[in-house]
């Protein structure tokens, strides 16, 4: 393969690994994603604000126009969380939409490490996962290329009442009933 090839390929691979979100929800509204997603783990992409691989991030830690994503099998320990509370925005990745870690991740890092940024679902992000989403910490919600809006918002009203605790509404439902009384 001549150099000049082998560059154009490199360069159209860096293309790739860098996307913006097509739809991006935040706060139960839709928004205009003003970072990139770079799924490339070896060199930071051009475009500005950028989501990068954790280990990257933590290379460059000291930008603020970078924020990390954490893959499913990531260990929150505390010396990590003490790193990303530097970071307005982590974005957790959902390698497939079978994969639940990521809502342990979120549920940790909001309860148990009080993370008070934008936490920010990525990759195989379904319409039917979001309400669940946002009841584990996640405040912005990336779809998945081929999920469309308008349900996507729909789907986030889906319930008016949730019976157990969880990250958007710290009581279970009876406890909620009880002081109705």
């Amino acid at each position: 393969m001549q150099p000049e090839q082998e560059l154009q390929e490199v360069h159209q691979h860096a293309q790739e690994a860098v996307t913006a979100t097509s739809a991006l929800i935040k706060l139960g509204k839709p928004v205009t994603d003003t970072w990139v997603l770079s799924r490339d783990a070896e060199s930071l992409p051009e475009r500005r604000p950028a989501i990068v691989p954790l280990a990257l991030w933590q290379q460059h830690a000291n930008q603020d126009d970078l924020a990390p994503w954490l893959s499913s099998d990531t260990e929150l320990t505390p010396e990590l969380v003490a790193e990303l509370e530097r970071t307005a925005l982590i974005a957790i990745d959902f390698p497939a939409f079978t994969d639940g870690r990521g809502y342990t991740l979120a549920r940790l890092l909001r309860e148990r490490f009080g993370y008070a940024g934008e936490v920010r679902a990525i990759g195989d992000v379904l319409i039917d996962q979001l309400y669940y989403m946002s009841r584990c910490g996640f405040d912005a919600l990336a779809l998945r290329e081929d999920q469309e809006l308008e349900p996507a918002l729909k789907a986030l009203k889906a319930f008016t009442v949730s019976y157990q605790p969880a990250v958007d509404l710290s009581e279970p439902l009876f406890a909620r009933r009880l002081k109705e009384r």
